[in-house]
């Protein structure tokens, strides 16, 4: 028997498709899984029997501790995630203000740069000063003060 198999004639597109449904669910199955685990972690709530607790139901019968957890806790979830969330980003924005702070205290160049583009369009001063003034705030010399142009000399010949 010297037959050739042809692997695209065993295997037809509808094969095809309900194996990609069948991997997607199972990659959805353990996403959920993974997120349902790190939930019962972060949740200060619960005590440590009942992290144990949810954590063997969701270990050794899979199926029904996840659906469990999804019914008895999942509402509040999202609150965790979300209060996780802005927490994070409270700890950012502190992290950031401190570099800001650290650095010099110059955290408004960029909001000089921009007032100082803005003076240089109305014509209120020239390029040269413009570039003179840009130096002097990216070189962290000082701010120009709010509501002032930035000081220039002129000077005369006599």
């Amino acid at each position: 028997m010297d037959t050739t198999t042809y692997l695209a004639y065993d295997f037809p597109l509808l094969g095809a498709l309900w194996t990609m449904f069948v991997f997607f669910l199972w990659v959805m199955w353990f996403a959920l899984l993974f997120r349902i685990v790190l939930d019962v972690f972060r949740d200060d709530t619960l005590s440590g029997w009942a992290k144990a607790g949810w954590l063997v139901l969701c270990t050794f019968v899979p199926f029904l501790g996840v659906f469990a957890y999804v019914l008895v806790r999942g509402k509040d979830m999202g609150r965790r995630e979300r209060a996780q969330a802005r927490a994070q980003q409270e700890e950012l924005g502190e992290y950031l203000r401190a570099a800001a702070v650290a650095s010099g205290g110059r955290t408004g160049s960029v909001d000089e740069l921009a007032r100082l583009s803005e003076i240089r369009a109305n014509g209120d001063i020239t390029d040269e000063e413009f570039r003179r003034a840009k130096e002097l705030v990216l070189s962290g010399h000082g701010p120009t003060p709010p509501g002032s142009a930035p000081h220039t000399s002129h000077t005369s010949g006599a």
